[in-house]
């Protein structure tokens, strides 16, 4: 069994054939990076040459090389179970960080015992005046268990004006950066290797939340993301992963009594965008989704035993859960800020 290494906060960047993020985006991350805090490459084993970069440009950086592609899920368990950290600070290697980007979130866990994780504020790298898609100033989800956040719904991406600045309460905060208490990672079982990539970070925060710990977002932090580094936004196996996920999300950790009426509901709703994307020729896309469904049916008794072993409260008692339809609100109702939502 490979030695823990032992650390106060551990920043880890899972990496994937990402040798061109790391060039561009590490030396401003070790300058504005308190001394303090230690910095991890784990890698998904790249085929890049990303490691003998780090060797001979970062030899203070500690890396953990994996044997084959995990995914994020994956890759962060196997990396994290090495790192023996009070703070794991999961950041994205496709990010830009400011001076002082850490200390802010740091001094709310140490402050805040009953705070399990937090994040930054996620601004866009290419439109640094806008919130970044992925996962802005602090993820939500509806009662039908679509995510969006504060500052961006589907793909309208509020202009920052210093609207959210207040730290507040969500549902979830971006595994882009993402800062969890070890203790508490461990606690929840970390992330599910069964969802890959995507939204795995909604699937440990609600585990997270069931356990009656906060997630916060800390706009005092803020960081620029490129967004899409590993897979782009229109991708079909991108679109695969976020519907099969999401229906692992509803079944995992919805209630039985809710459960049931959720995932009826999914289905003519997801169907109506699938037939949407054939309206727009992106057929592609179209069969991702059937996918996701034929896979999600075929796990779905795994995922139902999994819920068994975390007994889930009602998302309505949850901090950060839309009790109305983000879907009706958005396209039927027009409320494309998040300050145009009731409740």
């Amino acid at each position: 069994m490979m030695e823990k290494h032992q650390t106060n906060i551990a920043v880890v960047i899972l990496n994937w054939s990402g040798k061109h993020f790391l060039e561009k985006f590490l030396t401003t991350l070790t300058k504005n990076t308190d001394k303090t805090a230690e910095i991890w490459i784990v890698d998904n084993n790249s085929t890049d040459n990303s490691l003998e970069y780090l060797s001979e440009n970062y030899k203070t950086i500690k890396t953990i090389k994996l044997d084959k592609n995990y995914g994020f899920a994956g890759g962060y368990n196997r990396g994290l179970a090495q790192i023996d950290s009070k703070y794991y600070l999961l950041l994205n290697s496709d990010i830009e960080v400011p001076e002082n980007w850490l200390q802010p979130l740091y001094e709310l866990m140490e402050n805040n015992s009953d705070i399990a994780v937090c994040g930054p504020k996620i601004l866009s790298y290419e439109q640094k005046t806008h919130f970044e898609y992925a996962g802005a100033a602090g993820g939500y989800i509806d009662r039908f268990g679509y995510p969006f956040c504060k500052g961006r719904i589907f793909d309208t991406c509020e202009q920052d004006n210093s609207q959210y600045d207040e730290m507040s309460d969500c549902f979830w905060v971006s595994g882009a950066a993402l800062m969890i208490r070890s203790e508490i990672f461990n606690k929840a079982g970390g992330f599910d290797d069964d969802f890959f990539a995507h939204q795995e970070e909604i699937d440990l925060c609600w585990r997270v939340q069931n356990l009656g710990y906060r997630i916060v977002c800390e706009p005092k932090s803020y960081i620029y993301h490129v967004g899409g580094g590993t897979l782009p936004k229109s991708n079909p196996f991108k679109t695969y992963l976020n519907f099969r996920n999401n229906l692992f999300l509803i079944e995992k950790n919805m209630p039985k009594f809710s459960r049931q009426k959720v995932l009826i509901s999914r289905f003519f709703l997801d169907h109506v965008a699938a037939f949407r994307m054939i309206l727009q020729g992106n057929f592609k896309e179209y069969f991702a989704v059937f996918k996701a469904y034929l896979h999600f049916w075929f796990n779905c008794r795994k995922m139902s035993k999994k819920r068994k072993l975390f007994k889930p409260k009602s998302p309505k008692y949850l901090k950060g859960f839309y009790s109305k339809s983000i879907v009706f609100d958005y396209y039927l109702k027009n409320k494309k800020k998040f300050s145009d939502l009731n409740g």
